[in-house]
């Protein structure tokens, strides 16, 4: 009887023995399994002293090698909570590779008087992501596109914006 007991114990501490290594491993497979890398382009200009002249432009330019993949475009726009209107009129011109620039005026809705702005804020500063091709689109060519956001409102120099740019998701 006690060679039996002796055999089992043993077996006991060779099963605990595995549980510790099997743990670690199992995390790190889900891990990898569920890691996807998403093909992220954006890039934000500050505004000099947040007072956004009207001669002053945000500008970058991105890659597209993939065409058969759609992407989403968003506005990507930073400003204060002293930032005195709900809205901000914007020319957005978009320049594909070997193409003349193609500007767009967009009037974007930052917040309304009853829920306040929109996006996410930490004290008092507001970043607002807005889409601006409604649904993912296809690049047409391959290539080096360039792209330039300024401000159209009234005031010049429009004050209390941040920083202004462009962030395009592959879908």
């Amino acid at each position: 009887m006690s060679k039996f007991l002796l055999h089992n114990s043993v077996n006991d501490n060779r099963r605990i023995n595995r549980r510790p290594f099997l743990l670690p491993v199992a995390c790190c497979l889900l891990l990898f399994a569920s890691c996807k890398q998403t093909d992220v382009f954006e890039k934000n200009t500050v505004i000099p002293k947040y007072e956004w002249r009207s001669d002053f432009a945000a500008t970058g330019t991105f890659l597209i090698t993939d065409t058969v993949s759609s992407y989403s475009i968003y506005l990507v726009l930073r400003h204060t909570d002293a930032y005195k209107y709900n809205n901000i009129w914007l020319n957005i011109g978009l320049q594909a590779p070997a193409d003349t620039l193609f500007k767009q005026k967009v009037d974007l809705k930052l917040g309304d008087d009853a829920n306040g702005w929109e996006g996410t804020g930490m004290n008092d500063i507001w970043e607002v992501r807005k889409l601006l091709n409604g649904r993912p689109r296809r690049f047409k060519q391959a290539g080096k596109y360039y792209f330039s956001i300024s401000q159209i409102m009234r005031d010049d120099p429009l004050p209390n914006i941040m920083s202004a740019g462009l962030r395009i998701e592959k879908k």
